[in-house]
C-alpha cells in the first residue's frame, strides 16, 4: 500500500503532481483547480479538520514549479558533453 499524504506534505504533493500532470506548466494553474488536482491524487489524504488555504496552495504552485526549473537544468547537463582536452595526454 502507498503512502498517504495530506495538504502539509507539501513535498510529496509536489512529486505527485509532476508525475500526474507532466504536461501541465504550474504557473498557468489557478489555485481553484490546483486543488482539486492534488484532492484527485490518489495518495492524497487530507487530515480530519485541517483546511486548505491560499498560502498552502501557493506553495504548492511554487514547489511544483522549482521541482520543474531543477528537472529542465538536468535535462540541460545530460545534454552537454563533458570536458574534453583539446590534445589529450600521450
Amino acid at each position: 500500500m502507498a503512502e498517504t499524504f495530506g495538504w502539509t506534505d507539501i513535498e510529496e504533493i509536489v512529486l505527485a503532481l509532476d508525475e500526474a500532470h507532466s504536461d501541465t506548466d504550474p504557473l498557468s494553474v489557478r489555485f481553484t483547480e490546483l486543488r482539486k488536482m492534488v484532492e484527485a491524487l490518489d495518495e492524497f489524504e487530507p487530515e480530519p479538520g485541517h483546511n486548505v488555504n491560499e498560502q498552502i496552495l501557493e506553495a504548492v504552485q511554487a514547489g511544483w514549479h522549482e521541482e520543474r526549473q531543477e528537472q529542465a537544468a538536468l535535462d540541460r547537463d545530460e545534454d552537454e558533453p563533458g570536458y574534453e582536452p583539446n590534445q589529450p595526454f600521450r
